[in-house]
């Protein structure tokens, strides 16, 4: 194999256990795949995801600053990183809507290419409030990077930007890894995912388990990460008497022998981007019950035929596609035949060709 002397940085806040790091975790075995030079570099010192290339950790190379100077060695220590290595490319997978801090990092990646990666249909983690500063910033991008077609066009829209593409994450299927052994006896419905009350909206998903009753049925609500809303999670469960039926289980970077062990499992989001759970869900053939928020699940979800899409902030239409699910044997059995093939586009191979196409 010929050396192929692109060097490509990805930028992410950590390798930890959020969405948009699984990704980058994936990305970089992709692009080590196209014969690209592979450096990561992160913000912060979390690392639970592998990653292929090599890894800058600023969190712990700015350890020592004081706290008041970490941001700005940070800065200094990334623009040294990227001299130093050659890097002639950069994807940046960070949220960018802290103004100043943008206009610093444009100055840093200089006339390096760039690709911009949006995860979210909530703008205003990835773009400035400015609408004017926020086209200046990126209209000379590369790409822009959505990961759904609706975050695409509210982009465009927005931002009147004419550089954007849409790539949807990917799933590396070969790494599935399923013990042998049962995790959990008996039955159970199943989250799993960031512990993040304002996103992922658990209220509404506990009220919805209450109201259906399948609890009375033998199955169990399993939910499984980390986040700093654990405590409004216990407090919603001892509220509504919940807490014989639930139970949480911290994060686990391969969570995929609960997963498809799972009889569903459930997204409640205000909003997403485009939802690595579902993927991972739909990949083990386990169906999917998913609120119809902005955006990712209609991109993914087909009603009837791999899961359930109803309407959001409807606790009682929730419960009954919970309670449907369960007692519809033929409608269960038909989306669970027809989970993992609806995925199949999404294989780390497919997507890692049009990664290609916008590279160099």
């Amino acid at each position: 194999m010929t050396q192929n002397k692109n060097k490509v940085a990805i930028i992410s806040t950590s390798l930890g256990s959020g969405g948009a790091e699984r990704f980058a975790s994936l990305l970089s075995f992709m692009l080590e795949k196209l014969n690209i030079e592979v450096h990561n570099i992160i913000i912060n010192d979390v690392v639970d995801y592998e990653y292929a290339g090599k890894l800058m950790n600023l969190g712990i190379e700015s350890a020592d600053s004081f706290p008041f100077f970490k941001k700005i060695n940070k800065g200094f220590l990334l623009n040294h990183y990227l001299k130093k290595n050659g890097i002639n490319g950069i994807i940046d997978n960070r949220p960018r809507n802290n103004l100043p801090r943008e206009i610093i990092a444009k100055w840093i990646y200089g006339k390096r290419k760039k690709w911009y990666v949006v995860h979210s249909f909530n703008t205003v983690t990835y773009f400035p409030k400015s609408v004017f500063f926020s086209k200046w910033l990126y209209q000379n991008a590369n790409k822009v990077i959505s990961v759904s077609h609706a975050i695409e066009e509210i982009i465009k829209q927005k931002f009147d930007l004419k550089n954007t593409i849409t790539i949807h994450n990917p799933y590396d299927f070969s790494k599935i890894e399923i013990e042998k052994e049962t995790p959990i006896s008996g039955e159970y419905i199943m989250y799993f995912g960031r512990f993040d009350e304002k996103v992922k909206n658990f209220s509404l998903m506990l009220e919805a388990f209450y109201l259906s009753k399948i609890y009375l049925q033998g199955y169990k609500l399993l939910l499984m990460g980390e986040g700093s809303d654990l405590a409004i999670i216990e407090e919603n469960i001892e509220r509504l008497q919940l807490k014989d039926f639930v139970s949480i289980y911290p994060f686990n970077k391969n969570p995929f022998q609960y997963v498809q062990q799972a009889k569903f499992t459930i997204l409640t989001s205000r909003h997403e981007g485009f939802p690595l759970s579902i993927v991972e869900s739909l990949a083990l053939g386990t169906p999917v019950i998913s609120v119809d928020c902005d955006s990712g699940p209609k991109e993914l979800i087909r009603d009837g035929f791999n899961g359930l899409l109803i309407e959001n902030n409807n606790s009682p239409v929730l419960a009954s596609a919970m309670k449907k699910l369960v007692d519809n044997t033929n409608l269960y059995d038909f989306c669970k035949k027809n989970a993992s093939k609806s995925v199949e586009h999404l294989s780390l191979e497919t997507i890692s060709k049009q990664w290609e196409s916008i590279l160099f």
